[in-house]
């Protein structure tokens, strides 16, 4: 019997051997050929890196040889004389025929009257490169959209006689510079693309890579262009393998499989199967129920899961994060010594972990147009991946198309990877969890956790996936808001990422709009993307008044805050704006409350409540004017710095093109010129902000004595109602004057406003004598 039964058995595997081996094959393959996909995708971006860097050579070759030959062209004899007879159509036609292949040269004067006297027509982007080589005093090279399509122009100032500085324009076949790229190719699954600020000139491969190609883009020196490029996401293998790992599993897979169906499933003959009595005996007298519990200890549920996962990450020294940039209302820092795509990366797994433990998954993110925006951005997915985080990225976008996606999208969570408006080498993080703008002790709780190293680690990475939500986003303001009558509006961007989708928000409501530095370039090279500096806004009030526009309104560099100047090139400042938007506001929602910050003008709190309004003035910052809001069921905020938050028909965050279209839609409903109704509103004397620079750490500490002075007994405001939820303001009968510290930068932020220049003075001098002896010889600025 017991032969039989060994037969039998026998028997048994011999015919289960080859299912199985087939079982294995099948799986061995499944891995080897995921370890070969990833190897090729692996190569594909190889290969696109090294196709991307021999394009940029060539194209940098070739504009600058385009650039040299212009100038040497210049210094022939025939030009020359030509210029020094001023006589500009000989000096265009000599250039012309001595320079074999050119399409089209011209000699204008400096005021570039023939152009912006149809600037339509004559293309913006002439004058943008024409206006560049003026500024800068040497030549310059742009893409242009002249003759009927994309050429490439050169510019270089020159000197013509008896009308003084002019500039040269020549268009060329834009294949003198392109060419390089026709040397190259994209790999098949790959994505090569020629940029210049939004616009794609050339493209090689799979467009549907377009949006992540900008995380791999190179400038091409001494241009306003880039070339991007992008590969699909190297995806991981069954169970989260790399290739190499997959490629062994696979091996071994392969080996087992072969061994069972060449052995045909019989057990070495050294192996004797046992026999039925002792496998009876076996089952007759096996382990007993304490037996097996003290043989397999009990498992704690969570337990294999737990175990699966990676351990977190280690804590990280405080001296590798820089606690500084962990600010008030954001995250900020120096790209570089402060913030890299490691430091991005954690920040995203924080971001990621406190967003778990809410029961929130998913997080949209996006960036602004700084060159550093890619490379953080990547950092910031891959730490939310990390946390497991699901990350739906939108790529290039304003600050509030990124907080408009999170409500789209119905994801409550959203991180905007900006700069605001800081200089170029800055960049930063606006982060919203939960509908909840970060701010204060949530911000610095992130710092402690990276510190500390309470993050998640998931045991497999969230997904990611890429979303355009930008026709979305002004679809949505289209429906709601159309101008009663066309408007003529100048569309100043400063380079910033609003370039990207002002004018056709713009235009999209009914306005016609002239735009002017609406090219996104993170260099920033025309002037700061700050509306509320009145420096950065002198190009758009001439640009307002040389089109006779209605209006200018200029944004920063994430879009999130406007700057409005008139046809008469007056400055609004966003005080006073409010004020407008409140009475509209008003009239639909009676007793409604409007906030605003201390920076702003005494004269608002008294337009609120003739209006029928619950005036509140709060502290300065995109964050706690949101959280305000949120605690008082506000439908409108406003900031000096010209941020403006609508709760009525809107979402209640900061948006300057949102604010923008609001504003025009007033405009037009008024059968008044924007002037008038703009001059209508209440008006004092006032400065603009003031930026006192001290030591770093100190502005708190500085306002702080001063507040403690003003509450003594030896009170030098006397007359005055104090303020201290955000510094020290001191409002008298006729005007008043903030001293407060910024939360963002090393500077004491000072305001004043009085009736007349005499009420002026005086505030000023009051607070002078408090300021000068605790700032010693700091020079103040009023």
């Amino acid at each position: 019997m017991s032969g039989i039964g060994e037969a039998q058995r026998g028997k048994t595997l011999g015919r289960s051997a080859p299912l199985l081996g087939v079982l294995l094959v099948l799986l061995a393959a499944w891995f080897g050929w995921s370890a070969v996909q990833q190897w090729r995708q692996a190569a594909s971006g190889d290969a696109l890196e090294q196709a991307r860097d021999q394009a940029v050579q060539g194209l940098q070759q070739a504009a600058s040889g385009q650039l040299q030959q212009l100038q040497q062209q210049l210094k022939g004899d025939r030009v020359q004389q030509a210029l020094q007879a001023g006589d500009a159509a000989g000096a265009a036609l000599a250039l012309r025929e001595s320079w074999t292949g050119v399409e089209q040269v011209e000699v204008l004067g400096a005021d570039l009257a023939a152009g912006y006297a149809d600037a339509a027509t004559f293309g913006y982007a002439r004058l943008a490169l024409l206006e560049s080589a003026l500024a800068d005093g040497k030549a310059s090279l742009r893409v242009v959209r002249d003759g009927g399509g994309n050429r490439l122009g050169l510019a270089a100032p020159v000197q013509l006689a008896g009308v003084g500085p002019a500039v040269v324009y020549v268009r060329q076949p834009l294949l003198r510079l392109t060419a390089p790229l026709d040397q190259v190719s994209a790999p098949g699954n790959g994505f090569l693309a020629l940029r210049q600020g939004a616009h794609n000139i050339v493209t090689q491969g799979d467009t549907g890579l377009s949006e992540s190609a900008e995380a791999m883009a190179r400038p091409v020196a001494g241009t306003p262009l880039r070339l991007a490029a992008g590969v699909p996401n190297v995806e991981p293998g069954p169970l989260g393998l790399g290739a190499l790992a997959s490629a062994i599993v696979a091996l071994l897979l392969g080996f087992i499989a072969v061994l069972l169906v060449v052995g045909r499933g019989r057990l070495p003959k050294s192996l004797p199967l046992p026999s039925r009595r002792s496998a009876v005996a076996d089952a007759d007298h096996g382990p007993t129920l304490r037996e097996s519990l003290q043989m397999v200890p009990p498992t704690v549920p969570g337990e294999t899961a737990a175990a699966a996962a990676p351990p977190p990450p280690p804590p990280v020294p405080a001296d590798e994060l820089a606690a500084g940039i962990f600010r008030a209302y954001d995250i900020r820092g120096v790209v570089g010594s402060e913030l890299t795509a490691r430091t991005a990366a954690l920040i995203g797994q924080a971001i990621g972990t406190v967003a778990l433990e809410q029961g929130l998954r998913e997080v949209v993110i996006g960036r602004d147009g700084r060159l550093s925006g890619a490379e953080l951005s990547a950092g910031l997915a891959e730490g939310l991946r990390r946390a497991g985080c699901a990350v739906i990225d939108i790529g290039l976008a304003p600050t509030p198309v990124v907080y408009f996606a999170a409500f789209h999208l119905r994801t409550g969570t959203c991180v905007a990877v900006t700069g605001s408006h800081n200089p170029p080498d800055y960049n930063g993080f606006k982060i919203v969890i939960g509908g909840e703008t970060l701010s204060g002790d949530a911000i610095t709780d992130l710092y402690q956790r990276i510190v500390e190293g309470r993050l998640v680690q998931a045991a497999e990475p969230g997904d990611y996936q890429q979303r355009e939500v930008a026709a979305d986003y002004i679809q949505r303001i289209a429906d709601d808001v159309q101008l009663d009558r066309p408007l003529k509006v100048v569309a100043d961007a400063g380079n910033g990422v609003a370039g990207a989708f002002a004018p056709q928000l713009l235009e999209a409501i009914g306005a016609e709009v002239i735009p002017l530095y609406c090219d996104v370039d993170g260099t920033f090279p025309n002037h700061h993307p700050d509306p509320s500096e009145p420096a950065n806004l002198e190009d758009l009030v001439q640009t307002v008044k040389r089109f006779g526009a209605d209006l200018g309104v200029a944004f920063d560099g994430d879009g999130d805050r406007l700057g409005v100047v008139t046809a008469e090139g007056r400055i609004i400042y966003a005080d006073r704006l409010l004020m407008l938007f409140a009475a509209d506001v008003l009239m639909r929602n009676p007793g409604a409350m409007v906030i605003y910050d201390v920076k702003c003008t005494g004269r608002l709190s008294d337009h609120v409540l003739r209006n029928g309004g619950s005036p509140l003035m709060w502290k300065t910052g995109h964050s706690l004017m949101k959280a305000k809001m949120r605690e008082t069921d506000a439908e409108l905020a406003g900031e000096m710095s010209g941020h403006f938050f609508f709760k009525e028909r809107w979402f209640g965050f900061d948006d300057g093109l949102y604010a923008a279209a609001r504003l025009l839609e007033i405009l037009a409903q008024r059968e008044e010129t924007p002037d008038e109704v703009l001059a209508e509103l209440p008006d004092m004397v006032a400065t603009p902000e003031l930026k006192v620079p001290v030591a770093e750490g100190t502005p708190h500490a500085l306002v702080a004595m001063l507040v403690a002075a003003a509450q003594s007994p030896d009170n030098p405001y006397v007359g005055g109602r104090l303020s201290t939820i955000d510094g020290l303001r001191v409002d008298f009968a006729d005007g008043w004057g903030l001293v407060r510290a910024s939360n963002t930068t090393p500077v004491l932020v000072l305001r004043f406003e009085g009736n007349d220049e005499a009420a002026l003075e005086r505030i000023q001098a009051l607070f002078r004598s408090q300021l000068q002896p605790v700032l010693g010889d700091t020079p103040l600025g009023f």
